[in-house]
């Protein structure tokens, strides 16, 4: 694999000349990835609601929350330090604090591992152990076996690296009862193989960029159809797992509703990209990924409330 040379290189005497104070916090915000912040939270809240068989206590919820925020934003703050090589060539991420130079790397490795000691001590002391360990073992994956490791040098790094998103259903469940179970397990099975084709559908529209930094992300590496046959084959799995989540947590008729109509239209847009795969389908099959995993968990939620 070639070095990358690139700008990204911003020296610490050059970061802030001209920036204010507003684009600087803005830089430290961008460095945690609010997006996928967002996404993990609807994960996590409705995983608590589930276990709880109702509504946690309200200071519960926010206490959770917060370290999972906290704990996330940590670990994205990594993943731009490692990456601000790459990110200064590829066009989605040029724009980030790091290569812009709103942000220094020094500043921004403090300012991440900073989040993950009060991630680990908020969720410790205002949580419980277990979850402040399975926090922060989702970083530790997510920095030395998926950014580190093997997204530069495997085909199969958002395969493995995905189990680290996965987390945070285990820290919702185990903030409830402080303890993990089968079902929990399964929903982590599900967002494990939901993560994939989610992130390959979207990795088919920027797969030049990933070409040009030798990133062998699958559509990088491997043809529109492979990929596309792949991402079926996940999204099977994805519905499956669902299944499985249902009979394991003893869900509802709502749940269960919920996730034959929804396993249903991701399969058949997932089938539809594999018979004719496009940038066009396959971006939304990506915007859809994220509706699926927002509308069940919202179902999980609802079907125990109602109950």
């Amino acid at each position: 694999m070639s070095s990358i040379v690139t700008p990204a290189a911003v020296s610490d005497a050059s970061v802030g000349q001209g920036v204010s104070i507003r684009q600087r916090v803005a830089g430290f915000v961008a460095l945690t990835k609010p997006r996928i912040i967002e996404l993990l939270l609807v994960t996590t809240l409705p995983t608590m609601i589930v276990a709880a068989r109702g509504l946690p206590h309200w200071t519960l919820m926010v206490a959770t929350l917060v370290g999972g925020t906290l704990a996330a934003g940590g670990a994205n703050a990594i993943n731009m330090y490692v990456d601000r090589d790459i990110d200064a060539v590829m066009r989605r991420t040029r724009r980030r604090p790091l290569v812009t130079g709103v942000v220094s790397p020094v500043e921004a490795l403090v300012f991440a591992v900073t989040l993950e000691v009060a991630a680990f001590a908020e969720l410790w002391f205002l949580v419980n152990p277990l979850s402040a360990v399975l926090a922060v073992s989702a970083t530790f994956f997510y920095v030395f076996v998926y950014t580190l490791w093997l997204k530069r040098t495997s085909e199969q790094n958002i395969v493995i690296g995905g189990a680290a998103g996965a987390v945070p259903v285990l820290v919702g469940w185990s903030s409830v009862r402080d303890t993990v179970g089968w079902a929990p397990v399964v929903l982590f099975a599900l967002m494990f193989v939901w993560t994939p084709p989610h992130f390959w559908a979207l990795a088919i529209r920027y797969r030049e960029d990933y070409r040009s930094v030798d990133v062998p992300m699958l559509p990088a590496v491997a043809s529109l159809e492979r990929t596309a046959s792949r991402i079926f084959a996940y999204s099977l799995l994805v519905v499956a797992a669902s299944a499985l989540f249902g009979w394991t947590a003893a869900m509802g008729p709502l749940y269960w509703a919920s996730a034959a109509v929804l396993g249903a239209v991701f399969c058949g847009m997932a089938w539809a990209l594999r018979r004719d795969c496009t940038e066009a389908k396959a971006m939304r099959l990506f915007h859809w990924s994220i509706s699926y995993v927002t509308f069940l968990f919202a179902a999980m939620a609802v079907d125990q409330l109602i109950r």
